[in-house]
């Protein structure tokens, strides 16, 4: 029975060290971070979000689209919208 050496647990901590971030990183794909210049803060997209911004598209009569298809000045008049209406049951 082979002992593991240190230069071979060296070797596996390495790389034990690089493919747990990338695991978490794939994992976190999907949820980005936008900030609202506005108020100042960070919003995390997620489905949430994404339901809140299909109801402003909805009740301003817009065309449904993708949050990352919309112009700047959208996105801003989203972020306000939001904080005018906090997380509600939709």
């Amino acid at each position: 029975m082979k002992l593991i050496t240190p230069r071979r647990l060296a070797a596996l901590l390495l790389a034990a060290s690089f493919a747990i971030p990338a695991a978490v990183m794939a994992e976190d794909r999907d949820h980005k971070r936008y900030y609202d210049k506005t108020h100042k803060d960070y919003h995390e997209w997620n489905e949430n979000e994404n339901r809140g911004f299909n109801v402003f598209l909805n009740e301003n009569h817009l065309r449904v689209h993708t949050w990352q298809k919309a112009k700047p000045s959208e996105q801003q008049r989203y972020w306000q919208w939001r904080h005018d209406h906090p997380d509600e049951r939709r």
